[in-house]
């Protein structure tokens, strides 16, 4: 059996990714994986610390693996491991491990495309949440973009309101798939 073609539905919080992510996944009819550090925040009753980065990087792989076995075609992944790194880094600063990087970085080469949703929505605030002010989600936005130009991974920026990132999203999909490309 052929390995279904990944996408990543990735950019900072409060981007709309879940809701992208669920709405492909319909328009398609293909799965997609959850983020996994949200169920596991609520399970923890928002108490993450640095101890939990492990466990977060394998379940957000495990979530993905699962998807990926139902899939036909393609699988969206609301989130990546990519993102995990950069919240470990923000949040805990030097205690992501070695191996959580270096695996984020080589699961990032398996993605056909990257949704990059910007951050020109308005902020929800939502308990796991930590940069509601413009600053903050400019600092974030720049920081998630940089990482896939630094590794000069296949991106598309996702903007606009909520029926102009569906449109965009579903194209670029759909043009990746009629290229061949994905």
């Amino acid at each position: 059996m052929r390995e279904p073609l990944r996408i990543a539905i990735y950019g900072p919080e409060s981007t709309g990714k879940t809701s992208l992510a669920q709405a492909l996944a319909t328009h398609f009819g293909e799965p997609y994986a959850p983020e996994f550090v949200r169920a596991f925040w609520d399970q923890h009753a928002g108490l993450i610390t640095a101890g939990d980065l492990p466990t977060i990087a394998r379940g957000q792989i495990e979530a993905e693996e699962e998807a990926a076995v139902r899939a036909r075609r393609m699988v969206f992944c609301d989130t990546e491991l990519l993102t995990n790194v950069l919240w470990a880094d923000l949040l805990f600063p030097g205690a992501c491990e070695s191996w959580v990087r270096l695996e984020a970085d080589a699961r990032a080469r398996h993605y056909r495309l990257y949704l990059l949703c910007a951050t020109d929505i308005p902020f929800t605030p939502d308990p796991q949440r930590c940069f509601p002010d413009e600053a903050g989600r400019e600092m974030c936005a720049r920081l998630w973009r940089e990482t896939l130009v630094k590794r000069a991974l296949p991106f598309v920026e996702i903007c606009g309101d909520w029926a102009a990132r569906a449109q965009r999203a579903i194209a670029e999909v759909e043009a990746a798939l009629s290229k061949g490309s994905i």
